[in-house]
């Protein structure tokens, strides 16, 4: 399941009596497992194939997908270059959680506390939206919060929040998680049958493109 822009409140989406598509066939069918673009997104993977995961830490189904994502990430081949990007739908709590993810980044604490935000929110309630509340969960997880509030409110990572908001418009993101492949294709949990085969159709796409037949 995805979240959608316009249901970005912390419930579920439910899809009723709408049965989703499964992946029956050998290859992920055009148009009903996935998307392709109609306008091309410049990739910059220093020439391996691009993989983006598009999440919001507030969304539960982002949340679920966290395990699945892991473990299909650390087998990814050595041409595959995969990112995530924080995705805004609104202003807050979007651009706070898309600043701490860039602050993360930029710390290379994105593998010790990712998981740990999604834990926060989801588990503990936390909205982590107000510069207080994030300092306190820095310091509660052994991170100096004045140092983070001050990758938080860099430059680089304003920078880097507005790159994200232009690749997920160019990607046409409406929903989350969702996946894109080398700025050609878009693939959302719905399309691929459950956010658990969103791998299963990026595999897919990227032997494609590997043999140049997409």
């Amino acid at each position: 399941m995805t979240m959608k822009r316009r249901d970005f409140s912390a419930t579920l989406l439910a899809a009723v009596g709408l049965p989703l598509p499964v992946l029956a066939q050998a290859w992920p069918v055009e148009g009903t497992q996935y998307v392709r673009l109609s306008q091309p997104v410049p990739v910059s993977a220093n020439g391996k194939i691009e993989v983006i995961e598009f999440f919001w830490y507030g969304c539960p189904h982002c949340n679920a997908f966290e395990p699945t994502l892991d473990a299909w990430q650390k087998n990814l081949p050595a041409d595959v270059a995969f990112k995530r990007v924080p995705v805004a739908f609104s202003d807050e709590p979007f651009s706070a959680h898309q600043r701490i993810f860039y602050a993360l980044e930029s710390m290379g604490l994105v593998d010790k506390l990712h998981r740990k935000v999604f834990y926060a929110i989801h588990n503990e309630r936390m909205r982590l939206a107000k510069p207080d509340e994030i300092a306190a969960f820095m310091a509660k997880n052994g991170v100096d919060p004045a140092k983070f509030m001050e990758a938080y409110n860099s430059f680089s990572v304003q920078t880097k929040v507005a790159q994200a908001k232009q690749l997920a418009q160019a990607y046409k993101i409406d929903a989350v998680p969702a996946m894109g492949v080398q700025g050609r294709y878009y693939i959302t949990g719905t399309m691929a049958g459950g956010n658990e085969k969103m791998p299963a159709v990026v595999d897919a796409l990227v032997q494609r493109i590997r043999k140049g037949t997409a």
